[in-house]
C-alpha cells in the first residue's frame, strides 16, 4: 500500500497515514510512549483535547489487508473474520516536530495493540486512522465537550482514559477549575499524570481491589463534595455486553449541550465502571444528563475492535 494509495480529496475530513516507529519511551511501568513518523508527506490534524484516532498495528494478517477507502468499515465488516486486520482507538498524546505521539497503556485488555506495544521495535509500520491537516475542519473524534461556562470539571476513568485526560488537562486554562480521579495498575502510574494550577488529582493505585473499585468510591466521594443530592430520573439501561456504552451530549450545531453547568463530568474506561459512575451522578446526585459524557472503552473479559 502505497503513500499514494492513502492519500484521500481534501474533502474528506479522516485519512488513513502508514507510520514508522521512531522512538519508544518508557513513561511509568504501565505507560509505553511510541513516537510515530508519517511514511507518506501527508500529516495528521491536531484539533486538540481527547482527539481519538484509530491505530492498526502490525498482525498476522498484515496492515495492508486493511481496506483504507472512505468506506472503510463497512468493507473491514465484509472481509471473512480471520482475514480482518485488528484495530483499536486511541487518543493522540500530542506531536513532536512531524511526528505522532501516541501512549499505549500496557495493563489494560489483552488486545492486539496491547500485546504489540510490549514487543515492538523501532522501524515497526503502523496505520493510524485520523483527521486530516489539510482538511479545514472540524474533523470529528472530540468527546470533551463541557459547556462554556462550568463551576467544576471531572475527569475519571481508568488507565485507558489516563492519555486522553493528561492532554485535556495540559489545553485546559490555567483559570480552569476540576477534580481529575484515574484509577491506574501501580502507584509508580501516578507520574504519569500532568499537573494542573486548578485541579486537583487522585491516582489512586489498584493493588489487588477489583477493576474500578476503587474509582467508583473516589468519583462518589468527589462529587458529593461538590453537590448538593437531587435524586433524579433512572437513567436509560444500556446493554454493555451488546451495545456501545459511549454518549456526548451535543447541540445540534456540534458544541456542548448547556449554556452552562455547576459539574461537568467527562467519564471513561471499563464499560461496567463508567456505568456504575453514571448512574450515580444521574440518578442519585441528580446531574443533567446533559453535563456527562461517558465513554465505555472497554469491556472487562473482552477483547473488541
Amino acid at each position: 500500500m502505497s503513500a499514494e494509495t492513502l492519500a484521500r480529496p481534501v474533502t474528506e475530513p479522516w485519512g488513513f497515514f502508514r507510520v514508522e516507529v521512531v522512538r519508544i519511551d518508557e513513561l511509568t511501568p504501565t505507560f509505553r510512549r511510541f513516537l510515530l513518523r508519517p511514511v507518506g508527506e501527508e500529516r495528521l490534524a491536531d484539533p486538540g483535547f481527547d482527539q481519538r484516532i484509530k491505530v492498526v498495528p502490525p498482525s498476522p494478517q498484515g496492515i495492508d489487508a486493511m481496506p483504507t477507502d472512505p468506506e472503510w468499515y463497512a468493507a473491514w465488516r465484509a472481509l471473512p473474520a480471520e482475514q480482518r486486520p485488528p484495530f483499536r482507538t486511541y487518543t493522540i498524546r500530542g506531536f513532536e516536530g512531524e511526528g505522532l505521539l501516541v501512549d499505549f497503556a500496557l495493563h489494560g485488555p489483552d488486545g492486539p495493540a496491547a500485546r504489540w506495544a510490549i514487543d515492538a521495535a523501532l522501524g515497526d509500520e503502523l496505520l493510524v486512522l485520523g483527521p486530516r491537516a489539510v482538511h479545514p475542519g472540524p474533523h470529528g473524534g472530540i468527546d470533551f465537550v463541557p459547556p462554556a461556562r462550568s463551576d467544576h470539571h471531572l475527569l475519571a476513568g481508568d488507565e485507558t482514559a489516563a492519555p486522553a485526560i493528561a492532554r485535556i488537562l495540559e489545553q485546559l486554562p490555567a483559570d480552569a477549575r476540576g477534580t481529575v480521579v484515574v484509577e491506574l495498575p501501580e502507584e509508580a502510574d501516578a507520574a504519569y499524570l500532568p499537573a494542573h494550577p486548578g485541579f486537583t488529582v487522585h491516582a489512586l493505585a489498584r493493588g489487588g481491589r477489583p477493576h474500578g473499585e476503587a474509582l467508583v468510591e473516589r468519583v462518589a466521594a468527589v462529587a458529593a463534595e461538590h453537590l448538593e443530592a437531587h435524586p433524579g430520573a433512572e437513567p436509560e439501561e444500556v446493554d454493555i455486553d451488546e451495545g456501545l456504552l459511549w454518549e456526548v451530549p451535543r447541540n445540534a450545531r456540534g458544541g456542548a449541550a448547556l449554556k452552562s453547568a455547576p459539574l461537568y463530568a467527562w467519564l471513561a474506561g471499563e464499560a461496567g465502571t463508567i456505568t456504575a459512575i453514571r448512574r450515580h451522578l444521574v440518578k442519585e446526585l441528580g446531574i443533567d444528563r446533559r453535563a456527562v459524557a461517558f465513554m465505555g472503552y472497554w469491556r472487562q473479559g473482552r477483547a473488541e475492535n
